[in-house]
């Protein structure tokens, strides 16, 4: 394998960190997270997914949401406003990104198909974890002042299919972001 080839396909990876969430520039939010941020937790929600739903191997979920969003380094984050007047096509973009990298480009793009078509238990866990923690951000921006954001988790609840995800999106409107750390600081 070139290793020029792999270093372009990290790099590439990289600008992840530069790509925003555009959704949440519908709702006035100026400074969204990256894509990258992203699917940071949705590969931690997708381990915690997997393992609620007591899948044998949870890592393979994990690495199919470390993987979801990797097309965007090409297309951008495109709301649902913006696909509505034309879907660009991600799968090319995927395509053509894991093409240089032979074998593992091919095992890489198998696991964005796996997520793209819930066609296994793993895809259809990491694509709920994308939609939880899509719901997770969303109550965030709630708590923020974005009402609006409601409806990305009433999308997100239609869309999840494990009862794990369906759990724990139940849980979210009477979730508070902000408590986990009460009670953890210490006064001196």
């Amino acid at each position: 394998m070139n290793e020029d080839k792999i270093l372009n396909f990290i790099y590439e990876l990289g600008h992840l960190r530069r790509v925003s969430r555009e959704g949440w520039r519908l709702l006035g939010i100026d400074a969204p997270e990256s894509v990258a941020e992203h699917s940071l937790r949705t590969a931690q929600i997708a381990w915690i997914l997997a393992t609620m739903e007591r899948i044998e191997n949870p890592h393979e979920a994990v690495t199919i949401a470390l993987f979801h969003d990797i097309g965007e380094t090409r297309i951008g984050d495109q709301h649902k406003v913006a696909a509505r007047y034309g879907e660009l096509d991600e799968a090319r973009a995927v395509q053509e990104q894991c093409a240089p990298l032979a074998e593992m480009g091919s095992k890489v793009l198998e696991m964005w198909e796996q997520i793209e078509s819930r066609s296994t238990p793993s895809g259809i866990i990491a694509k709920d974890a994308d939609l939880v923690e899509l719901a997770i951000t969303a109550k965030e921006y709630i708590e923020m002042g974005h009402q609006e954001a409601q409806d990305w988790i009433d999308s997100a609840l239609a869309r999840v299919k494990t009862d794990s995800a369906k759990k724990l999106m139940a849980a979210i409107p009477t979730s508070n972001s902000k408590i986990w750390w009460k009670g953890l600081k210490s006064i001196t």
